[in-house]
C-alpha cells in the first residue's frame, strides 16, 4: 500500500484533480464542496478537506471514494489530513444535513455575518428592480446611483474592506482560499464599474446583466464565507488574537459613524416601497 501515491494528488490543486479526473467533481458535490463552480480552483485537494471540517468519518469515506476513482485497481493507504484539534469544535461540522444557522461563530465573525444578512436583503431586491427598469425615469437613476452606493459604501468600503485589511491579516496571504475571496470582491467592483458607465449611456441591458450577475456572485461569495471561510477561521484563531480582531472591528466601525444604520434604513425603504 503505497502513501505516496496518494500524496502526489492530495498536494495537487483541485481543478487539476478534477480536470483529470471529472468523477472526483460528483462526489465533492455530495459533501457540499463547490470545487467545480469555483472561479479560481487552485486549492490543494488536501486543504480543501481540511477547510471543510468533514467528521473524521464522512472524511474518510470521501477519500477512500477519490482514492478509489484515482486507483481503481490498486489498494492505496489513505493518510489522514492533519488538523489543529485543539481548535477543531464539532458544532462547526458542515457535514450533509448540517445547517448554516447552527454554526457557532465568535463574536466578530458574528459581526461580519450580520452584515452579511444586510447585503443579502439589498440583493433580494435586484430581481424586482431590474424587472421593473426604466432607465429614462429620474426616479430610477437615483434609485441604481442608491444601490450602487450601497455596494461601493457598505459592502465595499465598510464589509470588504473589513476583511481585508484587518481580518485577512492574521492569515498567509497566499492562501488558495483568501485568493478566491479576494477574486470574488474584485469581480464584484467590475461589474459595478459596468452598471455606472452602462448608466451613463442610458443601456438598460448592461445594467440589468451586471446586477444579476453581482446578484448570484454576491450570494455564493456569502454563502462560502459564512458556510466555510468563517468558521475554518475561527478555528485557526487563538483566544487572544479574537479579541483583538474584535477590537479592531469596534475601531473601524467608528470611523464610519452613523453611516452603518443609514444604510439599514435605505433598505428598509426599498422593501417597504418607499
Amino acid at each position: 500500500m503505497n502513501i505516496k501515491m496518494i500524496e502526489e494528488y492530495l498536494n495537487k490543486g483541485i481543478k487539476d484533480v478534477i480536470k483529470q479526473f471529472p468523477p472526483v467533481a460528483d462526489i465533492l458535490n455530495e459533501y457540499k464542496i463547490g470545487c467545480t463552480t469555483c472561479g479560481v480552483g487552485t486549492c490543494l485537494l488536501k486543504d480543501i478537506v481540511q477547510i471543510h471540517n468533514l467528521p473524521a468519518e464522512d472524511e474518510e469515506i470521501l477519500m477512500a471514494r477519490i482514492t478509489k476513482i484515482i486507483y481503481p485497481d490498486q489498494e492505496v493507504k489513505i493518510p489522514t489530513v492533519k488538523k489543529k484539534k485543539e481548535q477543531v469544535r464539532p458544532e462547526d461540522s458542515l457535514s450533509e444535513g448540517k445547517k448554516p444557522s447552527e454554526i457557532k461563530y465568535s463574536p466578530p465573525m458574528k459581526r461580519l455575518v450580520d452584515e452579511h444578512t444586510l447585503i443579502k436583503r439589498w440583493l433580494a431586491f435586484i430581481p424586482a428592480m431590474v424587472n421593473n427598469l426604466d432607465i429614462k425615469s429620474e426616479k430610477d437613476r437615483r434609485l441604481i446611483l442608491a444601490g450602487v452606493d450601497f455596494i461601493r459604501s457598505y459592502a465595499d468600503k465598510y464589509h470588504h474592506a473589513k476583511e481585508e485589511e484587518i481580518l485577512f491579516k492574521y492569515f498567509d496571504p497566499n492562501l488558495d482560499i483568501l485568493k478566491v475571496i479576494h477574486q470574488d470582491h474584485e469581480t464584484g467592483r467590475g461589474y459595478v464599474r459596468l452598471i455606472v458607465d452602462a448608466l451613463d449611456k442610458q443601456d438598460s441591458k448592461t445594467i440589468a446583466e451586471n446586477l444579476n450577475a453581482y446578484k448570484e456572485l454576491l450570494t455564493e461569495h456569502i454563502k462560502k464565507e459564512d458556510e466555510i471561510l468563517y468558521p475554518w477561521m475561527d478555528r485557526n484563531l487563538s483566544t487572544t488574537q479574537t479579541g483583538e480582531l474584535f477590537s479592531k472591528f469596534n475601531n473601524s466601525d467608528k470611523q464610519f459613524g452613523d453611516a452603518p444604520k443609514n444604510y439599514e434604513a435605505f433598505i428598509a425603504r426599498l422593501e417597504k416601497g418607499a
